[in-house]
């Protein structure tokens, strides 16, 4: 059963329109562009009101290529051990700045410095774009003289299924892999098959049509069922520990059931956790209520025992 302050917190997220006094918004046409650029100025203005980052965490801008990263780290990382952070935001959406408060509980959990990057964003960067970002920022740590046994892939949503594509891409091309992955709600099947799109469709609290039409978005004139588009498609074989979080109440709960039992089939370590009654990508809320705060917990644990 659910913590009552999980159950509160559910509860002011999924009546969030009434509690600020503001009527619904009426349904949005997420194929249209002006509707991603609206959902983008959304997400960071979300993360203007997040808490400060606490006094000993560090931020370090940084470039790879061209594109903008920054190492998130305290007094007590360790040198050399690495959390490879992809953002979410449905392919479309996200910065170091929406995420930075987020990977700093990683980072904090786990004592293991992160590196933050951004990746191309669609409708403007299709596929294969944002793989090609993820593979750059994966080659860059590799040529910082840090060993794949020392870096951990984390990632959410989106950022969670690029994460995945990326190690079926670095298994292809027969590059050492990260020691271990760890990802919350990832997205591993853009043709959004699973049958929780339907009987989560109305407890989610994603917008109704946003999955799919990100993954046009995304996909462009591509197959959306591509393993480096929907990694449940993709043979999974040889890949590193997996540890998978997603949200009872999600609609993309099955993407994370599905592509975890087709793992373990392929003989992957993999550990599922589905947070009963809970949202998508729910750890992240961590300190809030107790369910995401033991989740981020194990998670800080696992990036930890994978680096030792």
């Amino acid at each position: 059963m659910l913590s009552l302050k999980a159950r509160l917190f559910c509860f002011m997220l999924k009546h969030r329109n009434i509690l600020r006094f503001k009527r619904k918004k009426d349904p949005i046409d997420w194929n249209t562009y002006d509707a991603v650029l609206g959902f983008r100025q959304d997400v960071e203005k979300g993360a203007r009101f997040a808490k400060k980052l606490p006094p000993d965490i560090k931020i370090l801008p940084v470039t790879i290529g061209e594109l903008p990263a920054e190492w998130i780290l305290t007094s007590q990382t360790k040198k050399n051990k690495v959390i490879l952070y992809f953002h979410g935001g449905g392919y479309v959406s996200g910065t170091c700045n929406s995420h930075r408060m987020h990977v700093a509980k990683f980072v904090k959990g786990s004592k293991v410095g992160a590196l933050l990057f951004e990746y191309r964003l669609a409708p403007e960067h299709t596929f294969p774009a944002a793989l090609e970002d993820a593979l750059a920022a994966y080659h860059w740590l590799l040529s910082q003289d840090i060993s794949p046994s020392s870096i951990v892939f984390v990632g959410d949503s989106a950022g969670g299924g690029l994460c995945l594509a990326t190690l079926l891409a670095l298994r292809d091309q027969s590059i050492q892999l990260p020691t271990a992955a760890a990802v919350l709600s990832p997205v591993t099947d853009f043709t959004c098959t699973g049958e929780s799109y339907k009987t989560n469709l109305k407890k989610c609290l994603a917008p109704e049509g946003s999955t799919l039409a990100f993954a046009k978005h995304y996909a462009g004139n591509n197959d959306l069922s591509l393993p480096y588009i929907s990694p449940l498609f993709g043979d999974l074989q040889g890949l590193p520990p997996l540890l998978i979080y997603a949200g009872g109440d999600e609609t993309l709960r099955d993407d994370s059931i599905r592509f975890a039992n087709k793992a373990e089939k392929a003989g992957v370590d993999v550990r599922l956790e589905i947070g009963k009654g809970l949202f998508h990508c729910y750890p992240v809320c961590a300190p809030l209520f107790p369910e995401a705060t033991q989740a981020m917990s194990e998670i800080g644990q696992f990036i930890k025992k994978a680096t030792e």
